[in-house]
């Protein structure tokens, strides 16, 4: 073989290592784009997801607690519907677990406590106690706490739970931890839990739009529950 034959053989075989080199460098980037696409593809549904679910829970909430019509009135339920005045099983069913609830949960001690006291003893009074360490080493939070609560049955037959226990501050101040007596420097203010509830009202099922004998819709709505009491700085100095 010739020198100039030699020549164009070497030149090619740079050439192929040029291109192969190109190549390699090339093979990265490719598999780089080809998994962001990958990234991408996964992440679509998800974002679709999101921004989808508010938007259904938004059109689709009240039918969970009521079956709405289509202009968006709660459904209004006849007397035979509703067995003995009682929400419609289907819109218990759905409701928030209830019984894990403090307020709810407390309902059947206090009254069970109601009635012991009745048969042994006064009911105990709402007047600020005297705070004695001997004396409720073995008590609950609400009778140590220098902000002592007790708790009172709360009862509204329109709502669903109908019974609800509700914390009363026994002081308008604070007991000194020095000298278990009440104390102006701190008030005692009631701590509030937003609790989701039943409402029901009288409805109508006739044209007329009085209200019909024994029908009634219901509608969810959040109400606040005092569960306990705190201490807190006064807002103004007296």
């Amino acid at each position: 073989m010739g020198a100039q034959g030699r020549g164009r053989v070497v030149a090619a075989s740079q050439g192929t290592l040029r291109i192969s080199s190109q190549e390699k460098r090339e093979e990265p980037s490719a598999a780089a784009a080809a998994a962001a696409a990958a990234a991408a593809t996964m992440l679509l549904p998800g974002l679709l997801l999101l921004f989808w679910t508010p938007a259904s829970l938004a059109r689709h909430g009240p039918q969970l607690w009521g079956g709405p019509h289509a202009h968006g009135t709660p459904r209004c339920y006849s007397a035979e519907e509703l067995p003995l005045g009682q929400p419609p099983p289907h819109l218990l069913a759905r409701a928030a677990k209830w019984e894990q609830a403090l307020p709810v949960a407390l309902v059947s001690s206090l009254e069970a406590g109601g009635r012991r006291r009745r048969h042994d003893a006064p009911p105990a009074g709402t007047q600020c106690p005297v705070l004695r360490p001997e004396d409720v080493l073995e008590a609950g939070i609400h009778q140590r706490s220098i902000s002592p609560w007790r708790y009172r049955v709360d009862t509204d037959e329109s709502r669903y739970p109908q019974k609800l226990a509700f914390a009363q501050c026994l002081c308008r101040g604070c007991v000194s931890a020095r000298t278990g007596r009440e104390t102006a420097a701190l008030n005692s203010v009631p701590l509030l839990q937003s609790l989701l509830v039943l409402r029901r009202q009288p409805c109508s099922r006739e044209a007329t739009g009085l209200p019909t004998p024994g029908a009634f819709s219901f509608h969810a709505e959040f109400i606040r529950v005092p569960v306990g009491c705190t201490c807190v700085l006064p807002r103004s100095a007296r």
